[in-house]
């Protein structure tokens, strides 16, 4: 099996050199670039599989390169894990908003990156799956194990967080969730999940599914249900 090519994206050497070091100890295959305008040319250059991107940085900062990826066909599928510290909450929000699929928080621990990586990437390399077990209701179709969704026969790519969100609600249709129900659902512990991205989740949900986003109804006051 060819090794998991990943971008990693920071202005910082020590922190660049740091994930490339405990990422290439784990098998990777690790491609690096300092600002925003090296990272558009690696992509182009070296194809990854998955991108670890620092948001601030100077010139072309994390945003604009994620939201130019997630504009064009050829890389909006591509992974991104965002890098960002803990202040910058309305950042993470942003993110999310434009596609990115994950992010760490600085200071961060290598392990946890790593883990971040490989979840990431299971889910992909898990699209490919032959068996599964698959969800059809208001015009979707859920393959659980494939993790994939589709609407009348078009792919309709999410990022993992929306992808869990849909599979939660979807999977008890007509159960009314609250918003804290929803991120214990989706986040393991390391996450620091606020409702406002889980707000800003539901609506690039709605987004994505067209028509059929009317199914992800707002119970007013209380949280978030699917219902056709």
């Amino acid at each position: 099996m060819p090794k998991k090519r990943i971008l990693v994206v920071d202005d910082e050497e020590d922190i660049v050199e740091l994930v490339r070091y405990n990422l290439s100890k784990e098998g990777f295959d690790v491609v690096c670039a300092s600002n925003g305008t090296e990272c558009l040319e690696r992509v182009e250059r070296h194809s990854p599989d998955l991108i670890v991107l620092d948001l601030m940085m100077p010139g072309m900062g994390g945003l604009e390169v994620c939201r130019h990826l997630k504009a064009n066909y050829e890389t909006a599928s591509i992974p991104i894990i965002m890098l960002t510290a803990k202040t910058e909450e309305s950042d993470v929000v942003l993110g999310l908003e434009l596609g990115a699929d994950d992010y760490v928080l600085k200071p961060f621990s290598a392990k946890i990156l790593t883990a971040r990586a490989r979840r990431v990437l299971r889910r992909l390399d898990s699209s490919s799956a032959e068996g599964c077990e698959i969800l059809r209701r208001g015009g979707i179709e859920l393959n659980i194990l494939g993790r994939c969704v589709q609407i009348g026969g078009e792919d309709v790519f999410l990022t993992f967080s929306e992808f869990e969100i849909l599979r939660l609600l979807m999977t008890h249709p007509g159960r009314v969730y609250s918003r804290s129900q929803i991120m214990r659902g989706i986040r393991d512990d390391e996450y620091i999940v606020t409702e406002r991205t889980i707000d800003v989740q539901i609506v690039n949900l709605r987004k994505k599914l067209g028509r059929s986003g009317k199914c992800v109804r707002t119970v007013r006051g209380f949280g978030y249900k699917f219902q056709t």
